[in-house]
């Protein structure tokens, strides 16, 4: 029998056995590095910076309407802080909660569309929070395969029992409902998946959910501010209302360039969270100079639409390269009356589309919008393949799935994702590889994310070094 590998179950206190699932993280090629920027190069901009004394481009950012470096909203936070210091001192339930937390909690649960809206720290922080507080005991609660580590960290915490349905397959999550009729009480999802980039069926989960009255969870985090008509995120992409979507949750840190998370909702939803949710009741608010600069940050994304436009035209320009190139990119099965499940997340890609389209400038454009869906009318033109479908599907009916600033590059294993992310550094991009457990086994990929703030250039340079690179390590699909 092969030697027990201690793991963080069986771990007794020596330090070789923690050595010990260090070394085996280093042969399975696991182990995670922290990288430290040092600075940024560009004023206002956080998409070139220096690290270890080297400029490179950072492609791996959720900073996706270029906010994180925003003078303005740097601004609102210094002026903030002058007046209220640099911390809250307590819990929102104490001393901690402020006039500026007031004020973003009624704007954000405007542009939801929602009665309120409850802030946290952290979205991990929201999550626990909904979770733990809408099941319980006798319970059960059902979530995406895919969903987000705090979504599969809450249902487990809620002491619920606990099922997951294929990814993004409405017709097994329907099914489960059917048999956990009487039990279930939640049912969550990502909005848009993280390291997929792609929608959930958010319009046949809320019929479903609302049919067996159970509550649907919506985590928006990397929706929010980047699709729908509006920027309001994958709910408002399907024209759901409150009544279909009855919990939102949605983060600060990503599109809007601050930190910080909330759940909107109800009345009696958020005010049953502040009696009850252990993760809002029991941490030190969020500084007040933040809640200043998301605010700020809320109101640029609302008002300067370019920037929500002009990711998306470069997550575009992006595919369309990437196909030209023969970068394995992971193509979502979209598939309505119930998603096909184990292929949800497909190996390969589009057909070559030939020709590049040329965005307007960064910064104004009114025509970015009408590029960007000519440049997508065109791909799929050129692809025969409309509504990103695999192409093995059998006459699927597509359903709309709109392009995310997540675009996954497949490589399968984690030494090939890791080989990939070294080469690319040593060209001048910061592209981190994504492996186990975050993503299944065997999905290894290199998560290319697109911000406002690059341009087309640096999206071009990106799709030609991928390609050299794939085709190299014979990763060309």
């Amino acid at each position: 029998m092969p030697p027990l590998v201690p793991t963080a179950t069986n771990m007794k206190r020596r330090q070789s056995e923690l050595q010990a699932v260090l070394d085996e993280l280093d042969r399975e090629h696991l182990r995670r590095q922290r990288r430290t920027i040092d600075a940024f190069v560009e004023p206002g901009s956080r998409v070139t910076a220096i690290v270890d004394g080297r400029q490179l481009v950072d492609f791996s950012s959720n900073d996706y309407l270029g906010l994180a470096r925003n003078p303005a909203v740097s601004a609102a936070m210094s002026e903030c802080a002058e007046k209220c210091g640099s911390g809250s001192g307590a819990s929102h339930l104490v001393t901690g909660h402020g006039a500026e937390h007031t004020r973003l909690e009624e704007e954000l649960a405007a542009f939801t569309g929602r009665e309120r809206a409850l802030l946290f720290s952290t979205g991990y922080m929201a999550n626990l929070a909904v979770m733990t507080t809408l099941a319980g005991r006798a319970e059960t609660v059902l979530l995406d395969r895919l969903s987000h580590a705090s979504l599969i960290d809450g249902g487990l915490l809620s002491a619920a029992r606990f099922k997951r349905f294929a990814h993004a397959d409405a017709r097994a999550a329907e099914t489960a409902l059917a048999e956990h009729s009487e039990t279930t009480s939640v049912v969550a999802t990502d909005g848009v998946f993280s390291m997929d980039g792609d929608v959930g069926p958010l319009d046949e989960l809320a019929r479903a959910s609302k049919s067996h009255d159970a509550w649907l969870v919506v985590d928006d985090a990397h929706g929010l501010g980047v699709i729908g008509a509006t920027g309001r995120g994958a709910v408002e992409h399907f024209g759901l209302d409150t009544d279909a979507v009855p919990v939102l949750v949605g983060t600060l840190g990503k599109a809007f360039g601050s930190f910080g998370a909330f759940v909107a909702g109800s009345t009696e939803l958020i005010e049953l969270l502040m009696q009850k949710a252990r993760s809002y009741i029991y941490t030190t608010a969020l500084p007040q100079p933040v809640a200043a600069a998301s605010r700020k940050a809320l109101e640029i994304a609302q008002r300067e639409t370019w920037r929500r436009e002009r990711v998306l035209a470069l997550a575009t320009r992006f595919r369309m390269g990437a196909a030209q190139a023969g970068v394995p990119l992971l193509v979502a099965q979209a598939l309505s009356a119930g998603r096909r499940s184990d292929d949800a997340t497909a190996e390969g890609t589009r057909e070559a589309a030939s020709g590049r389209t040329q965005l307007a400038p960064q910064g104004g454009a009114a025509d970015t919008q009408n590029v960007r869906a000519a440049a997508a009318r065109d791909f799929d033109a050129r692809s025969g393949l409309a509504g990103g479908l695999h192409a093995g599907a059998a006459e699927p009916q597509a359903v709309d799935q709109p392009v995310t600033p997540i675009q996954p590059v497949l490589l399968g294993s984690s030494e090939a994702a890791l080989r990939a992310q070294r080469e690319l550094l040593a060209a001048g991009f910061c592209v981190v590889a994504i492996r186990p457990p975050t993503i299944p086994q065997g999905s290894a990929r290199l998560r290319v994310t697109l911000s406002a703030a690059h341009t087309e250039a640096q999206v071009d340079e990106l799709v030609e070094t991928l390609g050299r690179i794939c085709a190299a390590q014979r990763m060309v699909s």
